[in-house]
């Protein structure tokens, strides 16, 4: 009986002793992107820029374009309604993520938390979380805005949404992984809304956003398919105009097919991207 006892009470020390598994990856993940997406709606000044940016832009360009484009059975407002869906989706990944990556690192937060114990990819993984939920809650904005006054048709099929729904998935994800990926880019956190927000603002007029996209001369096109947004553009636009409209585009149709390889390659590059360049430190850290 001694015995039993002396090893049930070795058996205890050993298992006190042992050190406590941490959470997995993903387990961590989902309650970092809990804290991130507190973090983000405590700070209402961000949050009224983020979700009323595209909305304003919106409203400004289809109330004033509003005239029919001849051959393609629908209104200049309703062009700027589906494109701007896909500049919501950039502005709440690749600018979000470009410029907020940027100032924790040069606020020393990236180097505080590569210390822990918590996975790198749980980082990430906490960072896609805020994205997806902000990314769904601008796009809901913006149909409800599109719909309501600027004539925007709702799709009835499931196949249509389908296609909404993996445009979505992909350009969001390509978007927030360039996001990582340029957030290495500025120097200073100062510099980083400059560095981000030029590019960004640059693809808006050449991708078929601010400017109808028939009206564009094909070098600006060609480059424009260099990057998602346009391929976004084109997608939503498929979803949400009539066949008709197909017209406007540079070959005539919607190329779902090309959209899908596009973004597809954008969200493996951007992976590529971001094990390249990511980094914990700032240029001033080493």
């Amino acid at each position: 009986m001694t015995t039993t006892s002396a090893t049930s009470s070795g058996a205890r020390r050993t298992a006190a002793a042992a050190p406590a598994r941490l959470p997995g990856a993903w387990t961590l993940g989902l309650h970092r992107g809990a804290l991130e997406l507190r973090q983000f709606f405590r700070q209402r000044e961000q949050v009224v820029f983020t979700f009323a940016f595209p909305v304003v832009f919106l409203s400004l360009f289809a109330s004033i374009f509003r005239n029919d484009v001849r051959g393609a059975g629908v209104t200049a407002s309703q062009l700027y309604a589906a494109a701007m869906i896909a500049s919501g989706v950039m502005s709440t990944s690749f600018q979000s993520l470009g410029v907020s990556i940027a100032l924790e690192r040069d606020e020393k937060v990236l180097r505080r938390l590569r210390g822990t114990p918590m996975p790198p990819a749980a980082y990430f993984l906490g960072k896609l979380w805020l994205v997806l939920v902000s990314g769904i809650a601008e796009t809901v904005l913006l149909l409800a805005v599109g719909a309501a006054l600027f004539d925007l048709d709702l799709p009835t099929g499931a196949a249509t949404w389908f296609t909404f729904a993996w445009v979505f998935a992909l350009g969001l994800t390509g978007c927030a992984l360039l996001g990582i990926a340029i957030s290495g880019v500025p120097r200073s956190g100062k510099s980083a809304t400059s560095v981000v927000v030029l590019p960004f603002l640059v693809l808006q007029f050449i991708s078929g956003v601010f400017i109808s996209i028939d009206t564009l001369p094909d070098w600006m096109l060609n480059l424009a398919a260099l990057f998602p947004l346009k391929w976004m553009c084109q997608g939503f636009r498929g979803v949400f105009l009539p066949e008709s409209a197909a017209v406007l585009e540079q070959a005539g149709s919607w190329e779902y097919g090309r959209i899908a390889l596009v973004l597809g390659a954008w969200c493996v590059g951007g992976l590529v991207l971001c094990l390249l360049t990511f980094r914990w430190k700032s240029h001033r850290d080493g």
